[in-house]
């Protein structure tokens, strides 16, 4: 299935499961290749900044907001064509939001406080000297921006 198709879908969806869809997408597009540790830990900061409202008030948002995440990097024509690696992504991305709904205090924090994440292979972005929350596989975590939730 192309990334294309899958962002039609998303604007077709309701939420939850248009944000669902976002970020299982994101997983893939991100970290298909890491760890399961490192998969949430991209997941993680989709939600995160999600919450902080900067880059929009839902992950489908979040993530397609510009150079921030793959789903605007990469060509529209982009084939998701490993079905082993999306069935994993989905998981993950599934369980990333269970976890992110229990209270701050409650939930499994990999990456605590990292709003940022780059592939040292791929990116040499202006803020790669900032805070190092964690490095998993060929991810470094930032806490570029101390994030916090909006007032609701």
């Amino acid at each position: 299935m192309k990334l294309a198709w899958i962002l039609w879908l998303s604007q077709m969806l309701p939420q939850p499961a248009a944000d669902s869809l976002c970020l299982s997408t994101t997983v893939y597009l991100e970290a298909r290749d890491q760890s399961v540790r490192g998969q949430q830990a991209v997941a993680e900061v989709a939600l995160r900044r999600r919450d902080s409202g900067l880059w929009g008030d839902n992950v489908c948002s979040v993530v397609t907001a510009r150079k921030q995440f793959a789903p605007s990097l990469v060509s529209p024509q982009t084939r998701l064509g490993n079905s082993e690696a999306w069935a994993e992504a989905v998981t993950i991305a599934l369980e990333a939001e269970r976890n992110w709904e229990l209270p701050a205090g409650k939930r499994q924090e990999i990456v605590p406080g990292a709003s940022h994440f780059m592939a040292h292979a791929i990116a040499s972005p202006s803020w790669r000297n900032a805070y190092q929350v964690a490095t998993i596989g060929d991810h470094t975590f930032l806490r570029v921006q101390s994030l916090k939730p909006r007032e609701g």
